[in-house]
């Protein structure tokens, strides 16, 4: 099996680290791959793969329910992963930590399950004008079914929030607050630390959206505050299908099962069933147990590069990035918040992001274009989608250079 590499705190060997990754040595439209779609999913290092490999080659068993070895084996692998999962994002306990699908599928769970029974007439939910549309739908048919209010902080020009708004958007009716961490399509870091403390002066609770947050910096739920905090594992350089809900501890355990099946319970009789406690009772039927294991060891790997590493590596890309990005005539830039993670998206004058797209993949270059499920942010900005190059660990100036050469070839032959 192969080893992460070590990567000491003074020696950030990009090099070395793209070793990890096989896919980074194959070509594409026979020119070396260089992945900028990162905020879409990440690549997977060969210790991620090779984890799911000897799950299905070694021990692979239904969990929880099984006396056997293999399934004993399973079970114990599954909740040393949420244990790995919980302490990466410093929950208190393993017990506060529910694997679900994904980003996605958290909040749905937090909107049925916690927040349905809450919501009445006349109440509202506080959301921001940069949320992906998976922090926005949840929360928009919960109004709707509720007759309640879907409220906006909106976004200034540089792409940050407009935070002297919040207070006047916190009323006692607002019940529910649910804000990004980072944004997908702007790399935008909001001021999470005061959105929850000018929540919780009202009382009322807070979801982070931390999809583009994990990947690229230290998360520590306790120090945030936030009652639920949701990521997905495939853009942590882990499996796809598989996230994690961060819900406090007595929360938790208020809370009804949002789905029900096999594996949530303690009894059932035609008469009454009781459920299990904890995060077992939200996880329903037989779990995607590799995907478990595999997100805990995709953590793993990047707890070994070291998240402080990372986020200097990254945010070095991004600067060197941004001023490549501005020499090139006719480019926009936008989001050009004061805390950013590696994220760049733009426009080019009088050019379709998608034939930008379509030219540079030709030379190997994948970005992504649209409207990154954020409708909403590109009407504010008056424009149809961007082109979004966002940054991995494994990224590299000299990919950066290529790009921007590519970029420029582009724009020269559809100018």
């Amino acid at each position: 099996m192969t080893e992460t590499k070590i990567i000491s705190k003074n020696t950030y060997d990009v090099n070395l680290l793209r070793q990890d990754f096989p896919i980074l040595s194959r070509e594409v439209n026979g020119k070396p791959l260089i992945y900028f779609d990162n905020g879409a999913t990440t690549q997977k290092p060969q210790v991620v793969i090779d984890c799911i490999s000897n799950y299905y080659s070694h021990y692979n068993a239904n969990i929880h329910r099984g006396v056997h070895k293999l399934s004993q084996e399973a079970s114990q692998a599954y909740e040393e992963a949420r244990k790995t999962v919980a302490e990466f994002i410093g929950a208190n306990s393993p017990n506060e930590l529910i694997f679900t699908r994904g980003t996605t599928e958290s909040i749905n769970l937090v909107a049925a399950s916690f927040l349905r029974k809450k919501l009445d007439a006349g109440d509202e939910i506080l959301v921001t004008e940069m949320e992906h549309h998976s922090n926005i739908l949840p929360w928009q048919q919960l109004c709707e079914e509720k007759n309640a209010t879907l409220k906006i902080i909106p976004v200034n020009e540089h792409g940050e929030l407009e935070m002297t708004r919040v207070p006047l958007l916190l009323s006692p009716k607002t019940k529910f607050v649910a804000v990004a961490h980072v944004s997908n399509t702007l790399g935008t870091i909001n001021p999470l630390k005061e959105i929850v403390a000018l929540a919780h002066a009202q009382n009322i609770p807070v979801l982070v959206d931390g999809a583009q947050a994990a990947p690229h910096m230290r998360v520590n739920v306790q120090e945030l505050g936030c009652e639920f905090y949701c990521f997905s594992a495939h853009k942590v350089y882990g499996p796809t299908g598989i996230g994690a809900l961060y819900v406090k501890e007595e929360i938790l355990n208020e809370l009804p099962p949002y789905q029900t099946g096999g594996g949530t319970i303690k009894t059932v009789s035609f008469a009454k069933t009781v459920y299990a406690d904890g995060p077992l009772r939200f996880e329903a039927g037989t779990p995607n147990i590799e995907g478990a294991i595999g997100m805990a060891k995709a953590l793993e790997y990047v707890n070994g590069v070291g998240m402080k590493n990372i986020a200097a590596h990254e945010h070095e890309l991004l600067l060197y990035a941004t001023e490549k990005l501005k020499q090139v005539k006719g480019v926009r830039i936008i989001g050009e918040a004061k805390e950013k993670a590696g994220v760049l998206s733009f426009v080019i004058e009088k050019i379709h992001p998608f034939d930008i797209a379509m030219l540079i993949d030709q030379q190997g270059v994948a970005v992504r274009t649209g409207h990154h499920c954020t409708q909403p942010l590109m009407e504010k900005f008056g424009i149809p989608g961007t082109i979004r190059a966002s940054f991995a660990l494994y990224n590299t100036k000299e990919e950066i250079d290529h790009f921007i050469t590519a970029l420029v070839k582009s724009i020269k032959m559809l100018s």
